[in-house]
């Protein structure tokens, strides 16, 4: 039988949380919603409090120092918290479609996927966070991938190595994984990552799983899109912006490197990480470690690698 446990990350929610979590429960598949809560300043707590009381499938947790850990550590809490076979996340401001988890129901029958993934739409709340979104994201309102992918095709889109374009990082609300899958390869997110944990994990998640796309062509579920949003608070190859890539690219790498995998992986993943760390550099310091990267690994120059540190 099919079952899910939805875990939600809670920080600052007050305004749209409790749409999030009607829109998981309306789910019979749906066995339990965890709220995990991240020391919020606002009322989130007591609305957590509020729903719990009001349904036994909702559940609350806190850290057990009630303190703030960001969303890679609240996710994992979730993830240790969790009983069903089978867990969905979605983030506290956006919130689940009637046909979020149609595909689900059919491609787990078979054993060896181990996790779907399918579109997510966008609902802007805030004229502002259109406008930001929109100069942000010159793109579809649609995330997805571009054709239906499965195994280690996934993995190889994910780092930009198939044979076409791939698309985009699906988003962790419309990904289902079972959760033995986790338990089996040790999966969790990075909590050392305040930003880009999600995608963080998905590249991860995609080489040591076997993922299958489930409905790309059309949403499953809504990102809300505000002007609270981090994602379009920060300016595109603005300073912040340029930090949380490089952070990114180098837990990627150091995950890289501890893992058996084909050597051409982990030198594509490493090419990225080094030129987003030459993107860093300023003036001169910048030119040597360019010509340093060039010296010890010519690839660099490559055009899908000498990009970002070009245009910067």
């Amino acid at each position: 039988m099919f079952e899910v446990s939805v875990i939600i990350p809670v920080y600052n929610a007050s305004e749209f949380l409790e749409k999030a979590v009607q829109s998981a429960l309306q789910f019979g598949e749906v066995k339990e919603v965890i709220l995990v809560e991240d020391q919020s300043t606002d009322n989130s707590l007591k609305i957590c409090e509020k729903l719990a009381s009001e349904n036994p499938r909702v559940k609350l947790y806190q850290h057990p120092d009630k303190g703030n850990h960001g969303a890679g550590a609240t996710r994992n809490l979730g993830l240790e918290k969790a009983q069903s076979e089978f867990i969905a996340f979605l983030d506290s401001d956006d919130y689940y479609l009637p046909n979020r988890f149609e595909a689900e129901k059919e491609i787990f029958k078979d054993p060896k996927i181990d996790g779907i993934f399918g579109a997510i739409g966008v609902d802007f709340l805030s004229e502002k966070g259109e406008q930001e979104y929109n100069k942000k994201f010159n793109s579809s309102k649609l995330t997805t991938v571009n054709y239906p992918a499965e195994g280690h095709d996934v993995f190889k889109g994910l780092i930009n190595m198939s044979e076409k374009p791939f698309g985009v990082f699906f988003h962790l609300n419309g990904l289902t994984i079972r959760r033995e899958a986790l338990v089996k390869h040790l999966l969790q997110f990075n909590k050392n990552l305040r930003v880009h944990q999600d995608s963080d994990f998905i590249v991860k998640l995609s080489y040591h799983t076997h993922l299958k796309s489930g409905i790309i062509d059309k949403a499953i579920a809504m990102r809300g899109i505000h002007d609270n949003n981090r994602i379009t608070k920060i300016k595109k190859f603005s300073p912040e912006f340029d930090r949380r890539q490089f952070l990114l690219r180098q837990s990627l790498y150091e995950w890289a490197k501890t893992t058996n995998m084909d050597p051409k992986y982990r030198e594509h993943i490493y090419l990225f990480y080094l030129t987003f760390r030459i993107a860093r550099k300023k003036g001169v310091s910048k030119f040597f470690n360019f010509v340093s990267a060039i010296l010890s690994n010519r690839n660099i120059v490559k055009t899908r690698y000498r990009y970002y540190y070009l245009h910067k």
